[in-house]
């Protein structure tokens, strides 16, 4: 019969308060209960044990490969298109991509109510008609919570079929419907047909409660 060890040792507090902590000598790994919760020494300092702590700020980047200079997503006139991104490549650092955003579905979600976000937005765009195109970039999620506010206007100063590069960075928190259903950004072509490619998103998750 094969010997099953124990995979943690397990440690039992008792509940001090925040003032008596504060007299206990700075020695690394050390915890202790208080009545603002769980505190670890960590580099030197205490540090209390959130969620944020157990689920670290990190980033994800998706790239798109489907659409390019040479096979270019078409908006026609008035239509309002999905931002498309297949992440074709992925890079990330202390995150999960599938967590953040779906490439099929094309929904972008959070990982707890309350987080905050930094979502960078960036492509390359042109339209025949410079003159009375332009865009508009919204994130929206059909749930009556007013995302569509993070928005930006798309235009074209460099002339017809001139190649435009977009960038923006939007801010945001989620509530709970964000975290379960997700939100998507939509572009709408306003008085001409617009094209884009080289599509990237990047979310940073800034802040975890």
């Amino acid at each position: 019969m094969s010997v099953v060890f124990n995979t943690a040792i397990k440690v039992q507090t008792d509940t001090i308060t925040d003032a008596e902590r504060l007299t206990y000598a700075i020695e690394e790994g050390s915890i202790v209960q208080t009545e603002t919760g769980y505190w670890v020494v960590q580099a030197g300092v205490w540090r209390l044990l959130t969620v944020g702590a157990l689920n670290p700020s990190g980033w994800v980047r998706w790239d798109d490969g489907q659409y390019t200079s040479a096979s270019k997503f078409t908006i026609a006139q008035d239509a309002t298109q999905t931002l498309p991104n297949n992440g074709a490549t992925i890079t990330s650092y202390a995150l999960t991509p599938t967590d953040l955003y779906n490439t099929s579905t094309k929904r972008v979600f959070g990982l707890a109510e309350n987080d905050t976000y930094m979502a960078t937005i960036v492509f390359k765009m042109s339209a025949p008609n410079a003159n009375q195109t332009y865009g508009e970039l919204k994130l929206q999620g059909g749930n009556g919570t007013p995302y569509e506010r993070l928005s930006a206007t798309v235009t074209f100063p460099k002339g017809n079929d001139a190649t435009h590069d977009f960038h923006q960075v939007f801010q945001y928190y989620v509530d709970e419907d964000f975290v379960t259903n997700g939100n998507y950004w939509t572009l709408t072509a306003v008085g001409g047909a617009i094209q884009i490619w080289d599509i990237i998103m990047f979310i940073q998750n800034v802040q975890s409660r």
